[in-house]
């Protein structure tokens, strides 16, 4: 491997020759000002603000783009450096609302970040503000393009890494922003509610519609019962910004936290992520031994349900009929735990704490109420939490460790594996092989299926029949193995999609800055937590055992599918 060794403000490093000077700087702890910059993604080079001077030429040039070369001086500190880019972020924040009070983002804003770094609090130059209607159109995602700083992130996630494409820049020069085609607002486009735009956002610009005050009505009003229910997910992010490390686990002080913010009950989506395992597994072995619709694809993640309605809408007899786990839990929770508790199922008021901003989109489906009610009321994001936790002056770092409630609170390591890519699928193959074999299964980590691989895929032996299974996260990776089912040529008989990257750990309602690093930590978590549990199989959970038992009977039954399964429908028939 060729190298380079250089100076970056006098101090001397050697490093691969491919390697950009921001690269460099940063291995010698050495912060150079970015804002179109994201490391899991293409360099763009369009903010300008890196720009450092490079000595050996006497040019100045942009670190994010420009490689390093042997025997090179690179000055990143310089008054006429410091000038340049300040001068670079006073022209941005020139055409930037000077709302930070109001903002969203205040606080967890790069603009805002940047601003504090190089002390600026009023700038000389003239505001010339741009003004766009902000778009809250869909209930989901918020568009205040008055914030774009046309870093163009958002606009790769979507187009690239999702391929939805309904973001794209239009206009040119000075006049540049982003929008959906035709200024259209979202909620009449095939957008599909995942959130990496607003994840990937470094401002305010794109941001999930924030519900927290409905929840807060709800928790202080004496006529509801309320109850929250809390993804796998979440665990290994919430403290990302309440003074843990990222990615490390805090379900104990986050069952601490709900209590302290009122909440009557506090219950564990991993519950009905195992009740899910049940009714899928067996939905998947009724149409293998039935001959029916192969392969047979999760319905767990509410973004690659969007994206098959909109895209894909000829192949929706292959996805799973079952709701999620948040959508399960909100059923059975305004039917069995209000007849267990005697509580009037209308005074039962269900909040969801999850990773994904198209959760909201999901619970709002006007289809999904048989219990008679709307199975989840509100969702909040993780950082909605976040939020909800800080302003109850909460100190979350020193919080003791408390234990769900029960009735629907326990859950199995398979469940907790939800929240990777791969979770899932790897969740049902323990309770599949056991229910074809009658055999107890001794191995069950399947490793084939995890990790950031964009497409994974296995081949299990049942009985003596070999199934294939695939499993992708990441919408334009879910486009490929679409593609094949269209074209009749997948081999598979079960497929696992998750609309985002790494699974619902990189969900779009997670805290910001979650790059591929921190979503890494955030997976060595889950498995942690999952090889830790008492019980590791969704079949041999208790409270679902008993939840059967007492009330639905058998998996797939009449009250069964009338509670815990839905159907789905092309998108575009609903839009203008």
């Amino acid at each position: 491997m060729k190298t380079c060794t250089l100076s970056i403000n006098n101090k001397q490093i050697t490093v691969p020759e491919e390697t950009t000077i921001l690269e460099a700087a940063k291995k010698l702890n050495i912060n150079i000002p970015t804002l179109c910059y994201h490391p899991d993604q293409k360099v763009k080079a369009n903010c300008r603000i890196c720009l450092v001077h490079d000595k050996s030429s006497d040019k100045f040039v942009t670190a994010c783009s420009t490689k390093v070369t042997d025997g090179a001086e690179i000055l990143t500190n310089t008054q006429e450096v410091r000038d340049l880019q300040k001068g670079v972020l006073e022209l941005i924040i020139a055409n930037h609302p000077n709302d930070c009070l109001n903002c969203i983002r205040s606080g967890s804003c790069s603009l805002q970040d940047l601003c504090r770094r190089f002390n600026i609090n009023n700038s000389d130059m003239i505001n010339n503000i741009d003004t766009y209607v902000i778009d809250n159109t869909s209930g989901v995602l918020v568009r205040d393009r008055n914030k774009c700083i046309k870093c163009m992130r958002c606009v790769e996630v979507c187009q690239e890494t999702q391929m939805v494409g309904v973001l794209s820049p239009y206009n040119r020069s000075v006049n540049t922003n982003v929008g959906a085609g035709f200024n259209t607002n979202l909620d009449k486009t095939l957008c599909t509610f995942c959130g990496q735009c607003s994840s990937v956002c470094p401002v305010g610009a794109i941001y999930e519609n924030d519900e927290t005050e409905k929840a807060w009505e709800a928790i202080n009003d004496p006529n509801k019962h309320v109850v929250v229910q809390v993804a796998p997910a979440v665990r290994v992010a919430l403290g990302d910004e309440l003074g843990i490390s990222r990615g490390e686990e805090v379900t104990g002080k986050m069952i601490t936290a709900l209590r302290m913010l009122g909440f009557d009950k506090v219950f564990d989506t991993n519950f009905t992520a195992d009740l899910t395992i049940l009714e899928e597994g067996n939905e998947l072995l009724h149409r293998i031994k039935t001959g029916g619709t192969l392969p047979l694809i999760t319905s767990c993640s509410p973004g690659w349900i969007n994206y098959a309605e909109g895209f894909f809408p000829d192949l929706l007899e292959h996805v799973s009929t079952c709701k999620s786990p948040q959508q399960m839990f909100g059923a059975v929770a305004k039917t069995y735990y209000a007849k267990k508790m005697d509580i009037d199922p209308a005074k039962v008021f269900v909040i969801s704490i999850m990773p994904c901003t198209a959760k909201k989109f999901e619970a709002a489906r006007p289809d999904i109420n048989s219990s008679g009610f709307r199975d989840v009321d509100v969702v909040l994001t993780t950082r909605e939490l976040t939020r909800m936790i800080k302003s109850a002056g909460i100190d979350f770092a020193d919080l003791e460790d408390e234990e769900f409630d029960t009735l629907m609170g326990t859950s199995t390591g398979a469940a907790v594996i939800f929240g990777a890519t791969g979770g899932v699928m790897e969740a049902a193959l323990r309770t599949v092989y056991e229910k074809v074999t009658g055999e107890i299964l001794t191995d069950i980590d399947f490793h084939d299926v995890r990790g950031f691989d964009g497409i994974k895929e296995a081949t299990v032996d049942l009985a003596g029949t070999s199934v294939k299974v695939a499993v992708a996260h990441g919408l334009s990776n879910a486009y490929k193995l679409m593609e094949e089912v269209k074209k009749g040529n997948s081999e598979y008989a079960f497929i696992e999609i998750m609309a985002c990257t790494g699974g619902c750990l990189g969900g779009g309602g997670q805290p910001v800055r979650s790059t591929k690093l921190v979503k890494a930590r955030r997976m060595d978590s889950i498995y942690r937590i999952d090889r830790e549990m008492p019980i590791r199989k969704s079949h041999e959970n208790p409270e679902v055992i008993q939840l059967y038992e007492d009330f639905l009977g058998n998996p797939n039954s009449h009250l069964a599918h009338e509670l815990l399964h839905t159907h789905y429908k092309k998108r575009s028939d609903e839009l203008v």
